[in-house]
């Protein structure tokens, strides 16, 4: 399929793992632009900040002190939005007003000791640490009775909500299954029910047949922008084989996954000169006891800057009301992120 034509004008792609359109208007980009602007710099990060509650040997909440940690420190939040506590109640008023507990467990990943670092800053060794304990937390948190999933998420910036600049993860177990991997789990069923095999397997070769919108790859992992994109920058980072979650990776496969991060997260920041804001988050196989073959190891870039550093992609009008709706088709994206590893020293 030529999109050289289609790309001109506005047109919808489908998005087969949450089934639902995209609207993409490429001639948006050239409408002069009044909107909100992000004031433009770098504000200046130390290396230790006695201020913060992630950094080593400092206070945090209730006086927990931080050990002088090394490398990786995990721990649970001291301000939870789950817990197992909570108790089992069910609500329902006809059914239309339902609610119920939800039991999970909140916990904070730090990925380094120095404050001053982000995943684009530090080295594939460094990474491959901050990838061995998600694969421990994940295969951890599989083992609690109450818990079903297991998502791994990092916003990064305070575009994206991030409270403190340390880099750092979060961590959330639930008892029942996310929204978003849950409509992704039932498409990628009901796919492998109809064509018998993966979605993401078959997607994954279609792009590398089509090399429009492969950004990078090596070994075992491909970072792609969607075709159905709806962020400016959005990335999938896609393991190449089919395996359901992160504590399946061979140790190569680590390595390759280490790897990959540091790789979307640099060009991010070059492509923008800028620390780069972002949330992104894994998507892999729930901890329900079930096999789950549909399951394919993902993980999603959902960064918000536009056109620069300074101009933000808001969710706002059409958008909620309507249609998800981008600016930037997912070819040119691609393009300029790959341009973008060329300046990487």
């Amino acid at each position: 399929m030529d999109l050289t034509n289609i790309n001109d004008h506005s047109h919808v792609r489908f998005n087969p793992l949450l089934r639902e359109w995209v609207l993409v208007s490429p001639k948006r980009t050239d409408r002069p632009w009044q909107g909100e602007v992000e004031p433009p710099g770098r504000n200046p990060v130390p290396r230790f900040d006695p201020n913060c509650y992630l950094c080593p040997g400092n206070v945090r909440a209730h006086g927990k002190v931080n050990p002088q940690y090394e490398s990786i420190f995990v721990f649970d939040n001291d301000f939870p939005a789950l817990s197992l506590s909570v108790p089992k109640t069910l609500y329902g008023e006809s059914d239309l007003l339902v609610a119920r507990s939800e039991q999970g467990i909140c916990r904070v990943l730090c990925f380094s000791p120095r404050h001053d670092l982000a995943l684009s800053g530090m080295s594939d060794s460094e990474i491959r640490l901050v990838v061995d304990a998600w694969v421990a937390e994940y295969a951890s948190l599989a083992k609690q009775a109450e818990i079903n999933y297991v998502t791994i998420f990092e916003n990064r910036g305070p575009m994206m909500g991030a409270s403190n600049p340390h880099p750092h993860c979060q961590i959330w177990a639930t008892a029942t299954i996310p929204n978003e991997p849950a409509k992704e789990l039932a498409s990628l069923a009901a796919y492998r029910d109809r064509h018998g095999e993966c979605l993401l397997c078959a997607y994954l070769k279609r792009e590398f047949q089509l090399n429009a919108r492969l950004v990078f790859e090596n070994e075992a992992f491909a970072v792609i922008v969607p075709f159905w994109a709806v962020w400016p920058f959005e990335t999938i980072v896609l393991s190449k084989a089919h395996i359901g979650s992160m504590d399946a990776l061979a140790e190569s496969g680590k390595n390759a996954l280490a790897s990959a991060l540091k790789e979307v997260t640099a060009r991010y920041d070059t492509l923008f000169d800028s620390p780069f804001p972002y949330s992104m988050g894994f998507h892999q196989r729930p901890v329900d006891d079930m096999p789950h073959e549909e399951c394919h190891l993902h993980a999603h870039f959902y960064p918000p800057l536009l056109r620069s550093a300074s101009i933000r992609k808001f969710m706002v009008g059409f958008e909620m009301l309507g249609t998800p709706q981008r600016d930037i088709t997912p070819e040119g994206a691609a393009s300029q992120l790959r341009e973008a590893g060329e300046k990487i020293a």
